[in-house]
């Protein structure tokens, strides 16, 4: 990763989290490099007395240890049902806010705790966005262990190509012990209907399709802060 594309990253999760995070906030807290970004921002808001009362809900187990590393207080959906903003990141978004998630290996949760939040934002460098979802990222389909290789013509039959994801010469598992099928659909031009075609197959779980979730997409660039919403485009910076 170069040097500039780290440094887009941290500037798109600082932005976010000096634009929406107050104090008394529950936070979800997202999964991925951009995202652990946002974490390190409120610990030093958390550490200065600018930020008080905070308690973040974590995407992950790995987003939960690093968390607790730094100080933030977590709590859980449980206890807290309604998260006020979540920052989290994206593998790939297009100008219709719609995402790719799920690179790291924690869609489903991603997924849960974004429909539970008043506010979804997303942090991104410029080199996540694509004119439609799908052009370069596959799509993660979160399955049970049980049958997963019948699902295999059930997305043929959908267009496309994939494979289980591995960690090593091991099936990657996710938190919740499930297997990851990334697959490649190519550009996706109406991600609605292909979302209910997949999510509606007994054994798939989820997929990492992000459609109609989010409130705002921050991202970075040699252009400078930009932001992405419903209503279009716009330069903050």
């Amino acid at each position: 990763m170069s040097g500039d594309v780290t440094r887009y990253k941290q500037q798109a999760a600082e932005f976010a989290v000096d634009k929406w995070i107050r104090s008394g906030m529950v936070v979800g807290l997202g999964h991925g490099s951009t995202a652990s970004w946002a974490l390190r921002r409120i610990a030093a808001k958390l550490q200065s007395g600018e930020l008080k009362d905070i308690l973040g809900i974590a995407a992950s187990s790995t987003v939960e240890q690093e968390a607790r590393s730094l100080g933030i207080p977590l709590t859980t959906l449980d206890e807290h049902p309604v998260i006020d903003v979540t920052i989290d990141g994206a593998d790939e978004f297009d100008a219709n806010c719609n995402l790719i998630k799920g690179g790291g290996g924690a869609l489903l949760r991603e997924k849960i705790i974004a429909q539970a939040s008043r506010a979804e934002v997303i942090v991104a460098d410029y080199e996540k966005y694509s004119p439609v979802i799908g052009t370069r990222w596959p799509v993660p389909i979160e399955v049970t262990p049980f049958g997963y290789l019948t699902q295999f013509s059930f997305l043929e039959s959908l267009g496309g190509s994939g494979q289980v994801r591995m960690q090593g010469d091991q099936q990657y598992q996710t938190d919740g012990c499930n297997l990851i099928i990334d697959w490649r659909f190519g550009p996706i031009e109406n991600p609605h209907e292909l979302s209910g075609q997949i999510i509606a197959r007994p054994g798939i779980l989820e997929h990492g399709m992000f459609i109609d979730m989010v409130t705002e997409i921050i991202y970075a660039g040699p252009d400078g802060l930009k932001h992405l919403t419903s209503h279009g485009i716009g330069q903050e910076r």
